[in-house]
């Protein structure tokens, strides 16, 4: 399950981040999202867990706690809504 992180202090790192969510079981991947232009991160992140019982437990146990001064959004991550592709106004 992919899992959505929000209001994130910007002092969290990758291995913070892992080390919260293995608390709850096996942690595939964490990614931090950072700004393209700056390279700073954006304050929320993506956590991957492959057993969903696990994830939801994460998710109901880190949702509104506090991790370095900021109290977490952590839900369920939604599907990208698709874009609207390009084209001219006029």
């Amino acid at each position: 399950m992919n899992i959505y992180v929000g209001n994130m202090s910007y002092n969290v790192s990758e291995s913070m981040l892992r080390e919260t969510f293995e608390e709850y079981g096996s942690v595939d991947t964490v990614n931090i999202i950072t700004d393209r232009d700056s390279g700073r991160p954006k304050g929320f992140a993506f956590v991957e867990m492959k057993d969903d019982g696990q994830a939801r437990a994460a998710i109901e146990a880190l949702n509104g706690t506090d991790l370095e001064g900021r109290n977490l959004s952590v839900n369920e991550a939604k599907p990208r809504a698709p874009r609207p592709t390009g084209g001219s106004r006029w």
